[in-house]
């Protein structure tokens, strides 16, 4: 279970953690998976992408993993993949830039088809809101993504007017806000991670931008929010497969299961958190489906994977998962659903 422990994204770490922990208990309750008990190895994704896939080949040398999955960023993925080369199954959680298709790495999370660029024309549409400036951490997922939408974004008549991006952990989002201040834009697309999505937060409440255009993020969660503050949220809208305000049968049962494992002391439940969760239910039920925890057989029955979990239907075409996603606004240190895209 790779998931950030520490830097900006280590804000998600304890969330991850905490409901990866009450899946290994509830398939180890139902006698684990083909029979075999479920156990945990946690790495911090934080660390950078060679550290992390030298240490999960390591791993992988002397037998001690069946499988791979967690949230973290693009740059992980990339190294990690051949790293262990097609021999261990590794289902990748978080939303990302799409167009991943080697053997052995199914995706479970939010593409921007289904998610961002469905968001964008919702907000052109209701709140007449077209012309976008991005900012982002300077990485895989930004950039390509930035790249995917401005192409896109032009058949729907949604204008990239702008982008700039910082590293991430520097310390430099107020260059950022600096450069949205300058822009001529009606909605700031934000595509940073973590703690220092917060601090642009707050930094754009500090300098009054939020009369004069809207924030859209894809990744916004409640952690994230907390850490933002109710003053620095206004006009913020967020889309995601999964919300712990999400009004749903499956919603409301993880959440139920999460409190009582946990205690209400628990790290919040939220988007980030509930795709680790989805990341391991991916597993067990391709593991399953193929009667096997080989990486070929999975492969040859991935695109037959559909079941029912916490976001609703998900439903696996070739290895990419699509499922439910809802738009919602910041509320206070919550979000309110508004629609589903």
């Amino acid at each position: 279970m790779i998931v950030p422990l520490e830097g900006s994204a280590g804000i998600f770490g304890p969330s991850c953690q905490a409901v990866a922990e009450l899946a290994a208990a509830e398939f180890n309750q139902e006698n684990g998976v083909l029979g075999r008990q479920v156990e945990l190895e946690f790495i911090d994704g934080a660390q950078s992408p060679d550290q992390v896939a030298a240490q999960v080949a390591a791993l992988a040398r002397q037998q001690r993993l069946d499988a791979v999955t967690g949230w973290h960023i693009s740059s992980v993925r990339h190294a990690l993949v051949p790293a262990i080369a097609g021999r261990l199954p590794y289902v990748y959680t978080s939303l990302y830039e799409g167009g991943e298709t080697r053997p052995g790495v199914y995706c479970s999370g939010e593409v921007p088809n289904i998610q961002i660029l469905p968001a964008l024309a919702w907000m052109a549409r209701h709140l007449g809101k077209r012309r976008w400036f991005v900012v982002g951490h300077d990485y895989v997922w930004p950039r390509q993504t930035a790249v995917v939408l401005t192409q896109m974004c032009a058949e729907l008549g949604i204008e990239v007017s702008g982008q700039a991006f910082v590293r991430m952990d520097a310390g430099h989002v107020d260059l950022l806000v600096e450069e949205v201040a300058k822009a001529d834009c009606d909605g700031v697309l934000m595509l940073l991670v973590g703690h220092e999505a917060a601090l642009f937060n707050r930094l754009f409440a500090e300098y009054g931008l939020s009369d004069r255009m809207v924030r859209y993020s894809p990744l916004m969660e409640e952690n994230m929010v907390m850490a933002s503050g109710p003053e620095a949220t206004e006009e913020l809208y967020v889309s995601a497969g999964f919300f712990r305000t999400l009004v749903t049968a499956g919603s409301f049962d993880l959440q139920s299961r999460y409190a009582a494992f946990h205690g209400p002391g628990a790290p919040a439940l939220n988007n980030v958190a509930e795709s680790c969760y989805e990341g391991m239910h991916t597993l067990a039920h391709l593991t399953r489906l193929a009667g096997s925890p080989r990486v070929e057989d999975m492969n040859r029955v991935v695109g037959q994977l559909g079941y029912d979990g916490p976001r609703g239907t998900v439903q696996f075409h070739g290895n990419q998962a699509t499922h439910p996603v809802h738009s919602a606004r910041a509320d206070g240190l919550d979000f309110e659903i508004i629609d589903r895209l």
